[in-house]
This record gives C-alpha cells, structure tokens and sequence, in this order.
C-alpha cells in the first residue's frame, strides 16, 4: 500500500485501545486518533475515514474531523494568524493550523490578508512533505463564477477580495459574480480576504462586471454635508470657512476637494441650516 500522506482522508482500521485515544491502522502504520479527534463512539476492528495531518511535533495523526478543504481540494478557510516572515495561517479545522507561505502570497504587504480573512484555497505538500496551503489560481476561481446579466446594473454587491494587480482587484460576490475594482473605483486598495461592498458600475458581455467602492454622489453629498455641519457644531455654531474659502484651508481642514465642499455648504444652505456672512459660515439658529 502506498504511503499515508498528509492531507488526504482515508478509510482506516481500528487497531487498538491507548491511553490518549486509539491506533488506527493501513495494514502497515499505525497512526494515533487522540480522544479529542473523534466525533462519534468508535470500536475495535471498525473502519473509519479520517483526515491525515502533522501535529505539533511534526508527527502523522488522524481526525474524524474532515476538513472542508484537503490535498487539490478547495474551499473556504479563515485566516487566523499573521506572521511577516511566514506568511499567514488559516484554520481547516484540525487542531494545527496551516500555514500559506509568504511566496504565495502578494509580493506587497499591504494587501496581505488579515486575520478573520477569508481566502479560498487547498493544501499541498512541499519538498519536505510539510502540508501548506495554497490560494486558489484564477483558473480556480472561475469554476465558482456565476454571470452576470443587464439586470445586475447598478445594483449593491456585496464580496470576498480573492486577487489584486497593480491596476485593480478581484472580487467574487456572494451571487457569484466575478467583480473587478479599478483603481480609480475605491479610496484604499482592499486586502486580500476582505469583505467589501459596493456597486455594480458595468456588465461585461461575458458575465463579469466592473465595481465601485466609492459612494454614490448623493451619499458622498450627506457625509460631507454631516462632516461639515459637524464641525460647524463644535465650533459653537460658527466657522472661518465659506464657499469662497482656499482649496488648500478646506482640504486640510475636512479632508475634501473645493467643489465637494461647496456643494455639501449650499445643500446646508438650501435646506435653510447655515449662512455665510463676512467670511465666516454659521448655524441658522445663531442668526
């Protein structure tokens, strides 16, 4: 029989009882079941599939507990631990997490994943035999793509970041879309494994569809608009900043361009909450 390699389920004989649990066996090895490893009541002379891992002294053991992803096998893990000069851990279910090394992973930091991170992905074996994860290729990820129709415009998506380039990012949404993310389209670019949400902006022939993370312009007009009457409010109901302010001054000041805040200022205005009087800008109850 072929040796028992990591990563793989196989069916296995209860061999016998031990004091931390129960040796099953091929024929040829005996590998350890620890108690903490099974899931349901378990006999001598019984076969059983169970998922073959390394535990935490690099040893070969066995779980009842199948993992959802296993050797050219995909699925969905949760990242949860970040090491910069390993790589980052995702959890399969056993009781050692595994490690995607920092090869696989984006050459920038930056978009690494973060813990609590989702990234599909499966396990492989390096040259020493150690079980690795592996994000899944674009090739992949198409398997799990759902197109696209004219319906879909303009339409809330939310998604799972599973690529980047320089140009943009990939997403896939929870309809199954494949989302891109031009970089014009978003304020930060997102990280691997995140979560985001935004909107469809396009729907390409074949399916895909182009998204924005930016805020449409009538959301964009009530958060600046909040921001700017906000800060009004702090001040005691009145400001040094008006329309005819620098783009400088009200950049630093609200972190927004000219046009943006004199757009936000006369939407205040017309809704009858602010005045601008000799330079200064004031709460319409101050008048």
């Amino acid at each position: 029989m072929a040796r028992l390699l990591p990563g793989t389920v196989y069916t296995l004989q209860v061999a016998r009882e031990a004091e931390f649990g129960y040796f099953l066996t091929d024929g040829n090895v005996d590998i350890l079941l620890h108690r903490s490893e099974i899931t349901e009541s378990i006999e001598i002379g019984q076969s059983i599939d169970v998922f073959i891992f390394h535990d935490k002294q690099g040893r070969l053991a066995a779980t009842m507990k199948i993992p959802n992803i296993q050797l050219d096998q995909y699925g969905w893990c949760e990242v949860v631990d970040v090491k910069e000069d390993l790589g980052v851990f995702i959890h399969i279910g056993t009781i050692k997490d595994i490690l995607i090394h920092k090869d696989d992973l984006p050459k920038m930091k930056s978009v690494w994943p973060t813990v609590g991170g989702k990234l599909y992905c499966t396990l492989k074996l390096d040259k020493r035999g150690n079980l690795l994860g592996k994000l899944a290729t674009e090739n992949i990820m198409s398997e799990l793509f759902v197109k696209a129709d004219r319906r879909a415009f303009n339409k809330n998506v939310t998604g799972i970041i599973y690529r980047t380039l320089y140009s943009g990012s990939f997403m896939i949404t929870e309809e199954g879309y494949r989302g891109f993310i031009h970089e014009s389209q978003r304020t930060i670019e997102p990280r691997v494994g995140s979560t985001v949400t935004g909107r469809i902006i396009d729907v390409k022939e074949d399916g895909t569809v182009n998204v924005s993370l930016l805020k449409r312009g009538h959301e964009l007009l009530d958060e600046d608009s909040k921001k700017i009457y906000s800060y009004l409010e702090s001040r005691g109901g009145s400001m040094p900043y008006t329309d005819k302010s620098q783009p400088s001054d009200i950049m630093k000041r609200f972190g927004m361009s000219k046009a943006a805040f004199k757009r936000a200022l006369g939407r205040l205005m017309k809704e009858g909450k602010v005045y601008q009087e000799e330079g200064w800008t004031y709460s319409k109850k101050d008048q």
